[in-house]
């Protein structure tokens, strides 16, 4: 609705029209016009531009942001994928951008930030989920037509030298297992597991027997577990992505050891009855069922380290360490791929590309024997 009024020599005008992103009414209004035919023109126009959102100069980054999570988030996409944009927005974001309207994010400001983000020590993995989740929000803000182009399409993100990856050196994971078991059995075989299938800890923790196929020796992994739940509910949540979801096969002296743990955990059932917490039907577990404590798997990791000489490491380098052991033992590239999850033999390239030598000089030392065998 446009209004007209004559002040002096000119004429101005007043519209209100609804915020396509607050829904809630604003006002506008602008003078100095001669006529009051140019009042009438520059109303629609403006009234035009304010309903398709081109105008939105009082949108802030981080509320459309937020806002965007709420709206177009929340509830609608896997719990994990939920995390990670409400982390980048809340954690990197916001905090770099400041203030800064949502129309105000130029191209060349938004590839500093890829490029700082780089600069400050992230993988080039974190940079790309980084981008995704900004990337999103700004094509959904393209629909809704707030702004009229994406500032985030075209970005260059330079793959980064991985200087040192963090494994064990495998003549230690032994003496480590050792030292583990000493501990706990449960804890000791955590771990073991850990190294022998390269799952992530939140997927180990997370393995329930029916997860196990006792005949083809393998175990299904389509779940993690949070170690620090908001809800009772919410203790299993999706895997990292799609390509996580896999059926890994395990060595079979490792699947005699877990039958005789479960073995010792039916008895521990009986023993506890209504006090087990049956329904999570957990591999690894405490006496009563209930989830290994993060910090405890955190102390247990460190010590065991310590005790045997090793370097500090995360529990996250054991899937590393598996990684390392199959190209040592002959397994291809496609093969760890497979076996780890990833979404694609690039990134598992990318991340062990410093193998490649040693691969070579086997491939070399096989392909020598290989010859003086046919001559």
């Amino acid at each position: 609705m446009a209004s007209f009024r004559k002040r002096g020599d000119t004429w101005q005008y007043r519209i209100t029209v609804r915020d396509p992103f607050t829904n809630k009414q604003k006002e506008y209004s602008k003078g100095g016009f001669r006529t009051k035919k140019e009042a009438q023109i520059a109303a629609i126009d403006r009234e035009k531009s304010s309903l398709n959102g081109y105008e939105q100069g009082e949108i802030g980054l981080a509320n459309y942001l937020r806002t965007w999570l709420e709206e177009y988030v929340d509830g609608k996409l896997r719990k994990n994928t939920i995390r990670t944009y409400r982390y980048v927005v809340e954690s990197h974001a916001i905090p770099y951008f400041g203030n800064i309207d949502l129309k105000d994010l130029k191209p060349l400001m938004y590839q500093k930030f890829i490029n700082d983000k780089l600069e400050a020590g992230l993988s080039t993995e974190t940079a790309k989920r980084i981008h995704n989740t900004i990337n999103q929000a700004y094509k959904r803000a393209v629909i809704n037509n707030y702004i009229e182009k994406n500032p985030c399409e075209g970005v260059k993100i330079v793959r980064r030298e991985v200087k040192q990856l963090k494994y064990l050196e495998p003549k230690f994971v032994t003496p480590f297992l050792q030292e583990a078991y000493r501990r706990s059995n449960i804890y000791g075989l955590f771990f073991e597991c850990l190294f022998e299938s390269g799952l992530r800890k939140g997927e180990a923790a997370s393995i329930q027997w029916s997860k196990i196929n006792w005949k083809e020796e393998t175990i299904s992994i389509d779940q993690t577990l949070d170690f620090q739940p908001d809800e009772d509910d919410e203790l299993f949540g999706d895997t990292k992505s799609y390509s996580s979801e896999r059926v890994i096969k395990i060595r079979k002296s490792y699947m005699m050891k877990l039958q005789a743990h479960l073995k010792y955990q039916n008895e521990r059932k009986l023993n506890l009855g209504d006090l087990y917490q049956h329904e999570l039907n957990l591999v690894f577990c405490r006496d009563d069922g209930s989830p290994l404590p993060k910090s405890t798997l955190y102390n247990i990791f460190r010590t065991c380290l310590e005790k045997i000489g090793a370097p500090r490491l995360p529990i996250h380098s054991t899937r590393h360490t598996h990684a390392v052991m199959l190209l040592e033992a002959g397994a291809d590239m496609k093969m760890v791929q497979e076996r780890l999850g990833h979404h694609s033999m690039q990134v598992t390239s990318d991340i062990y590309a410093h193998m490649s030598k040693r691969i070579e000089t086997r491939s070399i030392e096989k392909f020598d024997s290989y010859m003086k065998e046919i001559e």
